[in-house]
């Protein structure tokens, strides 16, 4: 697959692959964040198991990071085993606690997932540490943990 290839493929109703590919750090480092067939696949499990289920619940959803090539993960300080690497996870901006923790509710009642991660970022005076992000995840092995980690 080239750069530009699919950039408006359709992963699911409401994800492309370029929105899932789409990197402010990849850009300015001319880092070729182009995901492989199998990647590619994984990133449609994602969007079909995970995201269009939150999206559907709660309205648009801006993804922040999805797939992230071996060279991109290292730039922006990912796990060296991050499922992004994979087309498994993706991060998605929430509004605070409380949208978090309703997310994240929904996901174990209704949803199968691999993880959930509340990521902490920052602090809202009176209100403590807000969330600015999740961390979702799915295996389309069928071995998804439903982990919720705050």
């Amino acid at each position: 697959m080239r750069d530009n290839d699919n950039n408006q493929l359709r992963l699911s109703e409401h994800f492309t692959l370029g929105e899932m590919t789409r990197s402010a750090t990849a850009l300015d480092r001319g880092i070729k964040n182009v995901p492989s067939p199998t990647q590619v696949e994984n990133l449609r499990e994602l969007c079909l198991n995970v995201l269009e289920p939150l999206r559907k619940r709660f309205g648009v959803i801006r993804v922040t990071s999805g797939f992230r090539c071996a060279e991109l993960n290292r730039a922006v300080g990912g796990a060296r085993n991050s499922q992004h690497t994979q087309g498994e996870a993706a991060d998605i901006h929430v509004t605070g606690r409380e949208m978090a923790g309703k997310m994240a509710l929904y996901l174990r009642m209704a949803v199968d997932f691999d993880q959930c991660i509340i990521e902490p970022r920052g602090t809202m005076e009176g209100k403590g540490p807000q969330p600015r992000w999740l961390h979702l995840s799915y295996r389309k092995d069928g071995r998804n943990r439903r982990e919720v980690m705050r």
